[in-house]
């Protein structure tokens, strides 16, 4: 993997950590994936009108479908988030979803994209899986009495982010769309589809704006800009090598959670960040 794409990956790591941090806090929310998509729009639109004008883009039906896939993709992966924040901790959903998704991108981009990674990166892809899955508590989450209310949202949400990272993969190396473009369509349609379930709840969306707007308006900017990053990594380099990469996330997962949260033992999780951070190295060189 390139320098710069590695670079890229590890700043949106920091960006991604921080707004999960921040849907964590909102998680009794009811409608807060809405109020941060329509921030989305409302923030980014400069930004995409510029892209727009200089580029030009062109949309026919595959691009077309490439956006509007993206978009159901995205909203599946947020309702489920929010939900396993809501039953379930951030130091058991986010490494979950986190480490569930990147094993299957692995294998998703070599079966789509036609990629072919090395020994190297497919041994650094395992490394990355197995430090989150010990972040997430290691053989302890299988025993019986296991705070487990989290697990299932959290693979479901891996899951997700296994197929957008594939679909959205394929969207900019082989469509070549844009990775401004395609991240505020999917932000732009999933504030709409959510919009009449929103609308339905009138009675709660003020009191939720006036408790929520802060985090809302984080995630409004770091969620973007994080996953944008992501996108520009995978023109530079492999899917199959930016997909794990990214999981160096999980280095300031653990310590949000440690520390901010108050979830505790920082040893188990500085010692699977350490083996995340070898699973980078391994997929960088490979």
């Amino acid at each position: 993997m390139p320098l710069f794409a590695l670079a890229l990956v590890v700043i949106a790591a920091f960006t991604h950590a921080s707004w999960n941090l921040l849907a964590k806090r909102a998680a009794d929310s009811r409608h807060f994936v809405w109020l941060y998509s329509i921030g989305t729009v409302a923030l980014w639109l400069p930004v995409i009108a510029v892209v727009c004008w200089l580029q030009r883009p062109v949309l026919g039906w595959p691009e077309a479908v490439a956006l509007i896939g993206s978009a159901i993709l995205h909203t599946a992966y947020s309702m489920a988030l929010q939900r396993g924040y809501k039953v379930g901790d951030l130091s058991v959903v986010y490494p979950m979803a986190r480490g569930t998704g990147p094993l299957v991108s692995f294998f998703g981009a070599m079966l789509v994209l036609g990629e072919r990674p090395g020994w190297l990166a497919a041994g650094g892809a395992l490394l990355v899986v197995l430090g989150v899955f010990l972040l997430a508590g290691g053989p302890r989450l299988f025993k019986p009495g296991a705070d487990r209310k989290g697990l299932g949202w959290g693979i479901a949400t891996g899951a997700c982010i296994a197929c957008y990272t594939v679909w959205d993969g394929r969207a900019v190396k082989v469509l070549l769309l844009s990775p401004f473009l395609i991240d505020y369509a999917g932000n732009l349609l999933r504030a709409l589809l959510l919009t009449p379930r929103a609308l339905a709840d009138r009675a709660a969306l003020l009191p939720e704006w006036r408790r929520y707007w802060r985090p809302a308006l984080g995630v409004s900017v770091l969620g973007p800009l994080g996953y944008t990053l992501v996108l520009f990594a995978m023109q530079m380099a492999p899917v199959s090598h930016v997909a794990p990469a990214r999981e160096l996330s999980m280095m300031i997962g653990a310590w949000y959670g440690a520390r901010l949260l108050d979830e505790g033992d920082l040893q188990r999780r500085l010692l699977a960040a350490a083996i995340i951070v070898v699973g980078v190295l391994a997929l960088a060189l490979g």
